[in-house]
C-alpha cells in the first residue's frame, strides 16, 4: 500500500476515500484510530488516504483532480489553484 493523500482530519480523508472507491480503486484510511491519542502523539501526518501499489497512479490523478475543484470563499471552483500541501505527491 502507498500513500496517495495526507488528510488534515478524518472526514477530510473518507470523503478522499469515497472518491477513490466511486472510481473502483480499493482505498484504506489509515490512522483514524490514532486521533484518540492527540495530545501525546504529533498533531500532523497521523491520518493518510492509502491504495495498492498499481493502482497509485491512477488514484493520484483522482486526487490531483479533486484538489482542483476545490471552491474558494464564495463557493466557485478556481481553476489552476495551487495544491495544498497535503495533495502534494510523496516519492515513493
Amino acid at each position: 500500500m502507498r500513500v496517495v493523500y495526507e488528510a488534515e482530519h478524518v472526514i477530510d480523508a473518507h470523503l478522499v476515500r469515497h472518491a477513490l472507491e466511486a472510481e473502483g480503486i480499493p482505498a484504506f484510511v489509515r490512522g483514524e484510530a490514532l486521533l484518540g491519542g492527540l495530545g501525546e502523539l504529533g498533531v500532523f501526518g497521523l491520518v493518510a488516504v492509502c491504495v495498492p501499489d498499481a493502482a497509485w497512479l491512477e488514484a493520484r490523478g483522482i486526487v490531483e483532480r479533486l484538489a482542483a475543484c476545490q471552491p474558494d470563499m464564495q463557493g466557485e471552483a478556481v481553476e489552476g489553484a495551487p495544491l495544498p500541501p497535503s495533495y502534494v505527491a510523496r516519492p515513493a
